[in-house]
């Protein structure tokens, strides 16, 4: 039986450590970076492979007989605690063949194809060409996650792209990183939005010059963070802000879907440089885009809060502003949601409940268009509240069980905590207090998972002792 040759690519894995699969292409590197790197952190060719890559791989990896695949790359680069970007070969001097792809992906995420750029994302990463364009790669791929409710997964993409940013000193893709996670972090109610929003926008300061663009868009997503936790006036403020920064854009969308097409026209016909320069044009007007449309976001949260405050005038004027800027363009839905249900709280503490049961209605309506899953569930919490306040009892359960299961599936336990107390508070207020302390022990439940089972079992070993 003949012996059988090694992969002269692939072969960086050890045969035991992995499961056959197809061959991944190789990625060219920087010559000597490997060797420097193992010696600088004090490892041997084994441990330097240690549960991935054999010792002998390692040699032929370090004296150029064979070149990493990106798994074995990135395996290396956390063994030593170097970037990626430490071992590649000059990017200038290298065509991997992804800078279409890259700008198709591109182009995909800002004209809201998300399921397609997911797909063409991860065939980008798991060809193996692509490291170079990690941090954008992972970076779009996040906001395709994003905008398909997968927050879990956008978090993890958002946090390798940062690294990847920071590793190569690219200050503008930070900071629009930054303002991404910061978003994301408002999405999950997390404690550091606001401090992910200045981060962002202290990074999109420092360049030089300053993009205007940029900087209006994440004082935006600031604001959007302090409105979230209440924060009114600091809100107000920063809405301002965003708008006076912001700048005027033009509907530029038909020119660009032209662009999209003729790149998808060069590409058919194998001309991948026109291809990628129509594409890289099509993606520019698209940012153009999403930045006017983060800019109306802004008058329209401005003017909803001026609304709740009973100032019609000036919500008026920042609606028929919104307008404007759009012209019923669909992107500018994305994420208000957030801001009506926020406001539906201004509202309800405000005494308010009509106003109230209004924002929550259009805060459902607007989340099940955009997929928006935690969005949909907070809105069957406030109209459960609502509904309570009312005297509605049965609208009020139906309302809270919604609530209750669209977080279970979503597996958001701080949600899920939240909503059992708020359907506890309007059992207890309306005399039902049996019921009332069966959703205080799952809200105990959700917060400490496992607490009330170790509580019955010491219980039980108590009474039979």
């Amino acid at each position: 039986m003949p012996a059988t040759r090694p992969d002269p690519v692939d072969a960086t894995v050890a045969p035991d450590a992995r499961p056959k699969r197809r061959r991944l292409p190789g990625v060219s590197l920087r010559p000597g970076s490997v060797k420097q790197a193992r010696v600088e952190s004090g490892l041997s060719l084994a441990q330097l492979g240690k549960g991935q890559v054999t010792a002998p791989a390692i040699y032929l990896i370090e004296t150029g007989r064979t070149r990493p695949s990106l798994p074995t790359l990135e395996h290396i680069a956390r063994r030593t605690g170097k970037p990626v970007e430490f071992f590649l070969a000059d990017p200038g001097g290298t065509v991997d063949g992804t800078h279409a792809a890259l700008a198709e992906l591109e182009a995909r995420v800002a004209a809201g194809r998300y399921e397609e750029a997911i797909v063409s994302g991860r065939s980008l990463l798991d060809g193996g060409l692509s490291a170079h364009g990690l941090g954008r790669i992972r970076y779009f791929l996040a906001l395709a996650n994003m905008q398909l409710g997968k927050l879990q997964l956008a978090q993890a993409l958002l946090l390798e792209a940062r690294g990847h940013f920071d590793a190569v000193n690219d200050r503008v893709m930070l900071a629009e990183c930054l303002g991404a996670e910061a978003t994301l972090a408002g999405m999950l109610e997390g404690p550091d939005a606001i401090e992910i929003a200045e981060k962002a926008l202290a990074t999109c300061r420092s360049l030089d010059p300053v993009p205007a663009a940029m900087e209006s868009r994440l004082i935006g997503s600031l604001a959007t963070a302090h409105l979230v936790r209440h924060e009114w006036d600091r809100a107000l403020e920063l809405y301002q802000e965003s708008i006076e920064v912001g700048a005027a854009f033009f509907d530029l969308r038909r020119q660009a879907e032209l662009y999209d097409r003729l790149s998808s026209a060069y590409r058919a016909v194998g001309q991948v440089e026109a291809a990628s320069r129509y594409a890289t044009r099509s993606v520019a007007l698209l940012e153009v885009l999403r930045d006017r449309a983060a800019l109306a976001r802004s008058e329209h949260n401005l003017a909803l809060m001026l609304a709740a405050k009973g100032d019609e005038a000036g919500a008026r004027k920042h609606f028929e502003r919104s307008d404007h800027h759009v012209e019923g363009d669909p992107d500018v839905e994305a994420g208000r949601s957030q801001v009506l249900l926020s406001l539906c709280a201004l509202c309800l503490q405000q005494g308010n409940e009509e106003q109230a049961d209004g924002f929550a209605r259009e805060a459902l309506t607007l989340a099940t268009e955009q997929k928006e899953s935690a969005n949909v569930a907070e809105a069957h919490v406030w109209l459960g509240r609502i509904a309570a306040h009312a005297g509605e009892h049965e609208t009020a359960d139906r309302e809270f069980e919604l609530a209750i299961s669209g977080y279970e599936r979503l597996d958001l336990r701080e949600r899920l905590l939240r909503s059992h107390g708020a359907y506890a508070e309007a059992l207890e207020q309306r005399g039902e207090l049996s019921k009332a302390y069966v959703h205080m022990k799952l809200a105990l439940q959700a917060s400490r998972p496992g607490l009330l089972g170790a509580t019955a079992e010491t219980e039980e070993r108590a009474h039979s002792a």
